[in-house]
């Protein structure tokens, strides 16, 4: 009698587990949280291994001091919240198909180059999610691919599209973009400042900023991070967003670590198959997550010439 082939007793990734180097997921997660800038600066919820695709975030009003009057009850604050729905629908992935060819002609060299990008390639993702809400917050409109809103990164005044007022990152820009903050009742504590390239090397033009980063033996420009001014921490980026297709300003943007949260429901995973019909092994890895903006007012876009 002839045998019916099945595929009951194939060799598959769960059989082969011990043949799967594990420092590829090693790889990637180290590259991933080196390349990670603003999923570092906001808020940040675990949902790992939870089923779901919605998570719910409860979000209270501020209460107000009542002053005491001698011989009277004390008043009671009305309970006023509200909660914020997170959607974990961002689903991506990068993937190669490593031929038998090229595993065995190419230098080992090879998996590091791929892990490295893997984990930067997904990093960026993340980051251009978070960035984006940024770009509209504050009342600004990032609509139609003709933003409008923001402060202009010179003096503060409010930027318009249509005008294309863009200007170079100044420090009355970033005192104004401060001052917004601080008029929100912002806390102090958490607040980062994203910039692109052009920014930062304006920024080192400015005394006030190059004297602060300097100042001290464990000065943030002598260690390798960018620097703080008026006692915010500077980052640059590459992937700060732009105005529009057709006038690409950069925006960069001052926030609290509360204006989003980035909920992680798949953390960075490494899967390898060995694809008989391509001869090659193919390497997936991939991450599940949902961003939204928590408070509005705690975020300030800065728009500066490209």
């Amino acid at each position: 009698m002839a045998n019916t082939f099945s595929g009951a007793n194939a060799v598959t990734t769960t059989s082969a587990a011990n043949f799967i180097p594990e420092v590829w997921s090693d790889e990637i997660v180290a590259a991933y949280k080196k390349n990670l800038v603003m999923a570092n600066l906001v808020k940040k919820m675990n949902f790992k291994g939870k089923k779901g695709d919605t998570v719910h975030i409860p979000s209270p009003t501020r209460g107000s001091a009542s002053a005491k009057s001698a011989a009277n009850t004390v008043t009671l604050i009305a309970e006023s919240d509200s909660d914020i729905s997170v959607s974990i629908n961002n689903h991506y992935e990068y993937s190669r198909l490593i031929e038998d060819i090229v595993e065995a002609q190419a230098l080992s060299s090879l998996r590091g180059f791929y892990t490295e990008d893997a984990g930067y390639a997904l990093a960026k993702q993340v980051d251009t999610s978070l960035i984006r809400l940024g770009r509209g917050a504050n009342g600004s409109n990032a609509a139609n691919q003709q933003y409008s809103g923001g402060l202009i990164g010179s003096t503060g005044a409010a930027y318009t599209y249509s005008s294309s007022n863009a200007a170079a990152i100044a420090d009355a820009g970033i005192r104004k973009a401060i001052q917004v903050l601080d008029d929100a009742d912002v806390p102090m504590d958490g607040r980062a400042l994203v910039v692109p390239p052009v920014a930062r090397n304006s920024m080192l033009g400015i005394n006030r900023f190059t004297e602060q980063a300097f100042k001290g033996t464990g000065s943030t420009l002598m260690n390798g991070e960018f620097g703080d001014i008026y006692g915010v921490k500077v980052y640059v980026s590459t992937n700060c967003d732009t105005t529009a297709a057709t006038t690409p300003d950069k925006v960069a943007l001052l926030f609290q670590r509360d204006f989003a949260v980035l909920v992680e429901q798949l953390g960075i995973r490494s899967q390898t198959q060995y694809k008989q019909e391509f001869l090659g092994t193919l390497f997936t890895a991939d991450t599940l997550y949902g961003v939204s903006e928590l408070r509005d007012t705690s975020c300030v876009p800065l728009i500066v010439l490209a």
